[in-house]
């Protein structure tokens, strides 16, 4: 079984002494954007699940080194497991308030995968990017109506793209504007029912056939209870020194980290 609520607190004090896996964590948020904490939760006293692992190249021990300190410095109790074990807990699953998962290409068992999915339906949120989040399980759908989409491609690998800003108004995009990555421009399929912050536009130069295209790049969602948010920046950690990617990264794990504290964010806001 996996720690009680004393137990956590308990383990979260000593995970703080560190965990050095070899990305220095940023000092402090590398910019000031107007509404970077306005009208946005709190991570103090929030009990948070980080779980990493699956592939790689996706750095999910970096995103440890990179993350997990920067949420205790928010106040935020944070336990690191590289497995799902925690899942299928759920004593322990029903004192988690965020979960945070980077898992690429990996697998889940159905009583971990139920474990999750009953967690966020009944409040605990999740927040997550790239692959680590939505392209974690190709196998199970029901894992994918809960986070809202699935990676299908990546045109031309790491390449030059731009990132726009629709949503001006949500706190987790308000202050920023257009900006540009080096990296995987994530092709996805897209549930409906997402409310999309910022979106890219494919060209012709690797398929042809999706020029014009507009994809979502960052969005939030409900599941049943649950607050989830998605970024799809962040292939590697070197990503994340693009301020605004990191700045959408932080504010969503601090909105995601509320459902069991705020009111679900009524909203129809399809973009089809």
């Amino acid at each position: 079984m996996y720690c009680n609520r004393r137990k956590f607190l308990a383990a979260s004090v000593m995970a703080g002494v560190g965990t050095s896996m070899g990305l220095k964590a940023a000092a402090a948020d590398p910019v000031s954007y107007p509404g970077s904490k306005a009208s946005l939760p709190s991570l103090e006293g929030r009990k948070v699940l980080f779980t990493y692992g699956g592939w790689d190249g996706h750095e999910p021990e970096q995103s440890v080194d990179l993350l997990k300190p920067w949420m205790e410095r928010e106040g935020a109790l944070v336990e690191a497991h590289n497995s799902l074990d925690p899942y299928s807990d759920k004593r322990y699953m029903d004192g988690i308030d965020l979960v945070i998962q980077i898992f690429t290409m990996s697998e889940i068992t159905p009583e971990q995968e139920k474990g999750l999915l009953d967690a966020v339906e009944q409040g605990t949120g999740i927040a997550g990017w790239h692959g680590g989040l939505c392209d974690s399980f190709r196998q199970n759908v029901a894992y994918q109506f809960m986070t809202g989409g699935q990676w299908v491609a990546h045109p031309g690998g790491v390449i030059d793209y731009s990132v726009q800003v629709v949503d001006r108004d949500d706190p987790v995009t308000r202050g920023l504007e257009e900006f540009h990555m080096h990296s995987e421009q994530y092709y996805m399929h897209v549930d409906p029912n997402i409310k999309v912050l910022a979106t890219t536009t494919f060209n012709a130069e690797h398929a042809s056939w999706i020029s014009g295209c507009t994809m979502p790049v960052v969005w939030k969602k409900m599941y049943g209870k649950g607050r989830v948010f998605y970024t799809s920046l962040g292939h590697v950690m070197k990503d994340f020194e693009v301020p605004e990617a990191l700045e959408i990264l932080k504010r969503g794990i601090r909105w995601a980290s509320a459902s069991k504290y705020e009111e679900p964010e009524p909203w129809k806001n399809p973009v089809y």
